[in-house]
């Protein structure tokens, strides 16, 4: 990882994964990178992944929500809070990483991710 945080995805839950797979190759050509039966599915959308998920990995309620990869997942969400933000999904560890879901002042949904 670079010296600073890095937006690496954007997610977008969806019902049905395949079927949104499929239609974000046919409508925009984005190649598929990765895809974990109905749960999750890593698009190429050239420069950033974009993140289908399903209901088992949908962290954020249905919303779409921008994820950000750092170093220390613990020292951010304090970050946030003394920016002004609030923790809204405190940090869970998953297989392949730790993340937390974080309100901006606006309340916009973040995704912040690390190693575990």
């Amino acid at each position: 990882m670079s010296d600073g945080p890095q937006l690496r995805q954007v997610q977008h839950p969806v019902s049905d994964v395949g079927a949104a797979v499929a239609f974000y190759a046919a409508a925009f050509g984005f190649a598929e990178k990765f895809t974990d039966g109905d749960r999750y599915a890593a698009l190429d959308a050239g420069g950033l992944t974009l993140a289908l998920v399903g209901a088992a990995e949908d962290v954020t309620g249905g919303a779409p929500a921008a994820s950000i990869k750092v170093a220390d997942v613990a020292a951010t969400l304090d970050a946030v809070v003394r920016a002004g933000g609030s923790v809204v999904r405190a940090p869970e560890h998953g297989p392949h990483e730790t993340r937390a879901v974080v309100q901006d002042a606006w309340g916009n949904a973040v995704i912040v991710y690390g190693p575990r």
